[in-house]
Formats: structure tokens, C-alpha cells, sequence
């Protein structure tokens, strides 16, 4: 076994918490950070950028040669006690396993639109765990890409958790100017989910050609000028006195209609 650092003070645990916390210092590093076994395998399979794998000791006697097969020739690999394990950990139940991986360039939405495709607009979205679900139905329906505008850093550590690594699958591309998005997405139909009885309901609706789903905000929804811009808009039929649903399962709902 490698040397094991057990000091809290080491540069690269110094690092990695503070990637772990921190936009800004993802922003400034270029780098984001990956906790747990499954993830980091995805990421290493994706052929993604590690920079460095951090392993405990617990971690480096049952995974370790199995992740150490991969080709980590770019890769710097240091083992840590197990406490310092948990003290770095974002999970209760740490499995030990952690990396730095580059942030990759962002790509634009014209590099991901393709004829026919099927697009999952997140617009002005909060919730990471929500982003990271919908990131991952987007990918499991076959969805052609994500669009982010205005909403939470696609690189914090819960929303690339909750992708439970479809991050690494998907396109994903970011624009947070308004204009530049409808710009962007001129020439494919748009439709806003909304709450409003002038929508129409989605299961009347055809999804023909390339198509771009709008999803807004977890409290507000999608701003009125924002779903007034969309060629149209549309709404889950709903039973009973429900009259909304969680953003991710409102979401899912959709995509699936859009990818039948």
C-alpha cells in the first residue's frame, strides 16, 4: 500500500474540501469533485479528465484494484486514513472512494441540437437533487440533451451525485442569457410546462420533429414572459385536487411523452 496521509493540512485534501464547498474555487480550478465507487468507475469508463483519485485505506484493500486498472496514466492516486476519509466525505456512509476531475468546455447549444432531436430546457432551477434527477431521466428516456439556464451549478457535488453518473452520458449545455436561448432554439418547436388552463394538455400533444421542453423553477415555475416566448404551452392532466407535481417527476412525465 501507498503511503497513507493522515493530515488534514495535506494540499490535496486542502483542495479537495475546498472543491467540494465551493463554486468559486471549482470555477477557479477548473475542477470538480466525484465521491463514491460507482461514480468514479462511470467517470474513468467515460474516459472524463481524473486528475486525481483519492482512496482510504478501507477503500484502496476493496476497490483499489479494480479502479486501479484503469488507465489512470494522467491520474495521481494518494491513499488517506480512513478518518480523513470521513471528514472529506459529503455522505454519511462514505464507501472512501473520491476524485478531481476537470470541468470539461462548455458546450453550446448549437454543438448538441441535431435534426429531430429532443431537448429538457432547465429554467431557473434550484433544487440540485432535482437538476441531478432530471439529469439522469433525461438520459435513461434517450433524450438528445439538456439545456441549463439560470439555474444551480451543474458542478456541485449533490447534482453530480443525483446524476448517479449521467453527467459523464448526456450533452449538457449552458445558457443562461434568455435571448441567446430562444436565438439558439430558433426553428424548434418549444413548448412551456406550465400551470394555466389555456395549455394544452400534453397527452394531445405531438412531438414531431426536433422539440425543446421548458421546465421552470421548484416554487415559481416558469416565468410568464419565458413561457409566452415558447411556441407553446402545455400542462399534465392531474386528478383530484392535486394541482402540481415535483419539478423531477413533472419532468420525467414529460420526457417520456416526448420520447414515445
Amino acid at each position: 500500500m501507498e503511503n497513507i496521509i493522515t493530515s488534514k493540512d495535506n494540499p490535496t485534501v486542502k483542495l479537495y474540501q475546498k472543491l467540494s464547498s465551493s463554486k468559486k474555487e471549482r470555477l477557479q480550478y477548473g475542477l470538480f469533485v466525484l465521491e463514491g465507487q460507482r461514480i468514479v468507475e462511470d467517470a474513468l469508463k467515460e474516459k472524463s479528465d481524473i486528475t486525481q483519485l483519492i482512496l482510504t485505506q478501507k477503500a484502496y484493500e476493496r476497490f483499489g484494484e479494480e479502479l486501479l486498472q484503469a488507465d489512470l496514466r494522467n491520474t495521481r492516486t494518494i491513499v488517506i486514513s480512513n478518518e480523513l476519509g470521513n471528514r472529506i466525505a459529503s455522505t454519511d456512509s462514505t464507501q472512501g472512494v473520491f476524485a478531481m476531475c476537470s470541468i470539461p468546455s462548455a458546450r453550446s447549444i448549437s454543438s448538441i441540437i441535431k435534426d429531430n432531436g429532443k431537448y429538457l430546457v432547465l429554467f431557473g432551477l434550484q433544487d440540485p437533487g432535482n437538476v441531478g434527477m432530471m439529469i439522469r431521466t433525461a438520459d435513461a428516456l434517450g433524450i438528445s440533451g439538456v439545456i441549463m439556464s439560470g439555474s444551480c451549478d451543474l458542478y456541485s457535488p449533490k447534482v453530480i451525485r443525483s446524476t448517479m453518473g449521467s453527467v459523464f452520458r448526456i450533452k449538457i449545455a449552458i445558457e443562461n442569457d434568455a435571448d441567446k436561448l430562444f436565438e439558439e432554439l430558433s426553428g424548434i418547436t418549444t413548448s412551456a410546462a406550465v400551470i394555466d388552463k389555456d395549455a394544452v394538455p400534453v397527452t394531445e400533444c405531438k412531438f414531431e420533429g426536433a422539440q425543446a421542453v421548458f421546465i421552470g423553477n421548484e416554487g415559481n415555475g416558469l416565468p410568464a414572459d419565458i413561457a409566452q416566448r415558447c411556441t407553446r404551452k402545455i400542462i399534465i392532466p392531474m386528478h383530484g385536487n392535486i394541482n402540481s407535481l415535483n419539478a423531477a417527476m413533472a419532468a420525467g412525465i414529460l420526457m417520456w411523452e416526448l420520447s414515445k
